[in-house]
């Protein structure tokens, strides 16, 4: 494999915290080594390690890859239902099964096709076998369709009593809904592996409110991770034109799209005139321009000590990969980007269990990249 080592000349200061005060300062830079761990692979979207130390990928199009620990590309996985590859929909994320080791259960998000112009995010598993996947079956998808193409959302995290996580975009369809808590726009859902609702969710038994909501009020979450620390669901999401965010998204917690918001509207008119609302959360970090958020992951390794706790965050537009550094869990500290000499959309990260870290890259010949500290 090809390394390519440099020293990182410059950190990129950090943008306003969201309490807009001064800019935080910037953090020591890290001498790495990029290396393509594989390529190939069209348009990667979601990827989990397995125990063994082999990488499941999905493909937009609708393929799902084992990358071998020699980066070796498998054919597609076969026995996965048919998606919806159009616009911004196809299959997603990819996630293992708490107790994967015993069951080889592993749940997937796509886009599922409606009639002839419209589709939900959904949510499946399967088992996986040498021989591809066994008994593909749908679990949950949103309870309302919308026409093709926007706003999927779809990450998909596991939390530490089993249940699992989806992270829902408000589809493009009319950002009153989102607020509308009888709708799944815009929303996070918390489900058992058998697609019901948890049974402490936060409005359970509450008349006009989808019982498997976690939290609302998001644009379009296409990052999320539990923090190894403590539990905790964190996600970025995309705003309009400025506005992405970073939160911490709590139990029943409204993050104000499209009531409050740091964007403006593609055109360049405004969405609304207020930031900030009673009831509705402030972000931890906000990006103005956008950077275009996708993937996200929260440094637990030993490979980069200095980067524990540091959250990475992909960047589609601005084509990098992006490192904030905390202080006391929610106060943005520094902000640094990596990975700009690969001119590459970032889509996915994963650390690896060899606690390096692992991107991939949005392309229609996508690579898998790997990042580990450069050679003495």
């Amino acid at each position: 494999m090809k390394h390519l080592n440099w020293m990182l000349a410059t950190t990129v200061t950090a943008l306003l915290a969201w309490s807009g005060s001064t800019p935080a300062k910037s953090y020591p830079s890290h001498e790495i080594s990029v290396s393509t761990y594989a390529e190939g692979i069209e348009k990667p979207w979601g990827m989990t390690f397995l125990p063994d130390g082999r990488l499941l990928v999905t493909e937009k199009a609708g393929n799902l890859r084992v990358v071998n620990t020699d980066g070796s590309v498998s054919a597609p996985l076969a026995g996965l239902m048919a998606v919806n590859d159009t616009g911004q929909g196809g299959l997603l994320d990819v996630v293992l099964d708490p107790d994967f080791a015993n069951n080889q259960m592993i749940y997937f998000s796509y886009a599922k096709a409606e009639g002839s112009d419209q589709s939900r995010t959904a949510v499946g598993k399967a088992k996986l076998t040498d021989e591809g996947l066994e008994g593909t079956t749908e679990i949950w998808h949103q309870a309302q369709a919308c026409r093709a193409g926007y706003h999927y959302g779809s990450r998909l995290v596991f939390d530490r009593t089993g249940h699992l996580f989806v992270t829902l975009g408000d589809r493009n369809c009319g950002k009153g809904d989102v607020q509308d808590m009888g709708t799944h726009y815009g929303k996070v859902v918390r489900i058992d592996t058998n697609g019901q609702p948890a049974a402490d969710n936060p409005f359970i038994g509450q008349d006009g409110v989808l019982p498997d909501i976690w939290s609302s009020g998001h644009r379009n979450i296409q990052g999320a991770f539990l923090h190894p620390e403590t539990g905790a669901l964190w996600g970025n999401e995309h705003g309009p034109k400025g506005g992405d965010e970073i939160n911490h998204i709590e139990a029943g917690k409204n993050y104000g799209w499209p009531v409050i918001t740091y964007g403006i509207n593609y055109n360049g008119t405004p969405i609304t005139d207020k930031t900030k609302m009673p009831g509705m959360e402030q972000p931890i970090h906000y990006w103005d321009p956008s950077i275009a958020t996708s993937g996200m992951l929260i440094y637990s390794g030993d490979a980069f000590p200095n980067w524990r706790g540091d959250i990475f965050t992909g960047a589609l537009k601005l084509m990098h990969l992006n490192r904030i550094k905390l202080k006391d869990g929610s106060h943005v500290v520094s902000e640094e980007r990596l990975l700009k000499d690969q001119k590459s959309r970032i889509r996915a990260i994963e650390q690896g269990p060899d606690g390096l870290i692992y991107v991939a890259t949005d392309h229609p010949d996508g690579r898998i990249l790997k990042i580990s500290p450069a050679a003495q």
